[in-house]
């Protein structure tokens, strides 16, 4: 069973940049896209590390779109399908030189809402959310991380954002991911685990604390 707890050592600075470096240093493998992947436990700070890696992006004038997975999720128990429907209508569609589409679940009415759509130009997508990384999307991915701290840490998060009433849902959610976690082997596939909660200085801006990086190869060739 994959653990999600935060590891004792303290982790190194990375430039966002330079992660952006590697992923623009490869072929787009979603159509003419490159895709990020951004997985963790819930809590863990997936949804920062995407908006920070969104702003360097598009500080270089990458044509940029982010999917939160919260959104495709219908409630507590629809993470899988949520996967699904970014696999087969967005991903899918997207390598075969469509426009994605989803719409988004209203967390409110309990329903799907208004109609998104992702431009088959887009240069870069980032995905972030507990299923971003399932091993169905790997084949398009250009980069993996995985964002972890510890479970206390990410369920005073979670309470403080969404409240008291909710704890058990948190509660089951972390049992959930835990084992699904386990049978994806998604912290295991990550090219880049980032600490969600690092000790030491940094600037979030530009940098991520990283507990291990393992940047994939390109051929100096690729575009």
């Amino acid at each position: 069973m994959e653990s999600t707890d935060k590891a004792a050592d303290h982790g190194s600075p990375l430039t966002i940049d330079s992660l952006l470096d590697n992923v623009q240093a490869g072929s787009p493998q979603l159509g003419r896209t490159r895709l990020i992947g951004i997985d963790g436990p819930a809590g863990s700070g997936k949804t920062t590390v995407a908006a920070h890696l969104q702003a360097r992006a598009e500080a270089r004038d990458l044509n940029t779109y982010v999917i939160h997975m919260d959104d495709l999720y219908d409630g507590w128990t629809g993470a899988e399908r949520g996967f699904g429907l970014l696999r087969d209508h967005v991903l899918q569609r997207l390598a075969d030189g469509r426009e994605g589409r989803y719409r988004r679940y209203d967390w409110y009415v309990g329903a799907y809402a208004e109609l998104h759509v992702v431009p088959s130009t887009v240069d870069l997508l980032i995905v972030e959310g507990v299923t971003a990384c399932d091993r169905d999307a790997a084949h398009w991915q250009s980069l993996r991380l995985w964002v972890e701290t510890s479970n206390e840490v990410r369920l005073e998060r979670g309470i403080e954002r969404d409240g008291e009433p909710l704890r058990d849902h948190w509660l089951d959610w972390m049992r959930w991911e835990r084992d699904h976690f386990a049978e994806q082997a998604t912290r295991s596939r990550a090219h880049v685990i980032v600490d969600g909660d690092p000790a030491i200085p940094f600037d979030p801006a530009v940098e991520l604390v990283t507990k291990s990086v393992a940047l994939p190869p390109h051929d100096s060739a690729a575009s």
